[in-house]
C-alpha cells in the first residue's frame, strides 16, 4: 500500500478567481476554490483590486495591498474565514 504525502504547512503558489470563487493553487498540487461571500472586502472589490495581490512569506498567506486585506492559506484550508491578518 502507498501513502500519499501531502504538505502539513500548506503554501500557495498562485491565486486566481472565477466570479463567485477565490482559488488558490498550493505548491504541493491541491486546488482550493472558496466563495468570496465568505470574505466582504473580496467580494464588493472590483477585478483590478482582486487580481493586485501578493504572497505572505513562502505563500503561508495573501494580501490584497489596494483593500489592506490578509488571508491565511491555513484558514482557506480549514474553512474558516474568520482567520486574517
Amino acid at each position: 500500500m502507498s501513502i500519499l504525502a501531502v504538505e502539513q504547512h500548506a503554501l500557495a503558489s498562485s491565486i486566481s478567481f472565477t466570479e463567485d470563487s477565490l482559488v488558490a493553487e498550493l505548491v504541493d498540487g491541491r486546488v482550493v476554490s472558496v466563495p468570496l461571500i465568505w470574505f466582504p472586502r473580496l467580494s464588493r472589490a472590483s477585478s483590478k483590486e482582486l487580481e493586485t495581490w501578493e504572497l505572505l512569506g513562502d505563500g503561508e498567506g495573501i494580501h490584497w495591498p489596494l483593500l489592506d486585506e490578509d488571508l491565511s492559506v491555513a484558514g482557506l484550508l480549514m474553512g474558516n474565514s474568520s482567520i486574517r491578518g
